[in-house]
């Protein structure tokens, strides 16, 4: 009384059930991953510092004269 079904209609099943598992396993790494990953205070991207920003920096903060500011300015091939 099965009137020709039978399992054959339910052999795609495991397909199904098998990317479903994987979709959960998926699921679960990227939460882990997300809530145990420090987070990043706005604007922290990498930023390339040239070493006339640092040289300006440290000018400014008083650790150069300005003769040692303009010696090493010249140095880099700066003009200033």
């Amino acid at each position: 009384m099965m009137w020709g079904y039978g399992y054959n209609g339910w052999g795609w099943m495991w397909v199904v059930g098998a990317l479903v598992a994987v979709g959960i396993v998926i699921l679960v790494v990227f939460l882990i991953r997300n809530s145990t990953a420090s987070p990043r205070p706005v604007g922290t991207e990498k930023a390339t510092v040239t070493p006339r920003q640092i040289l300006d920096e440290r000018y400014a903060r008083g650790e150069l004269t300005t003769e040692e500011y303009r010696e090493r300015i010249a140095t880099l091939g700066g003009k200033k």
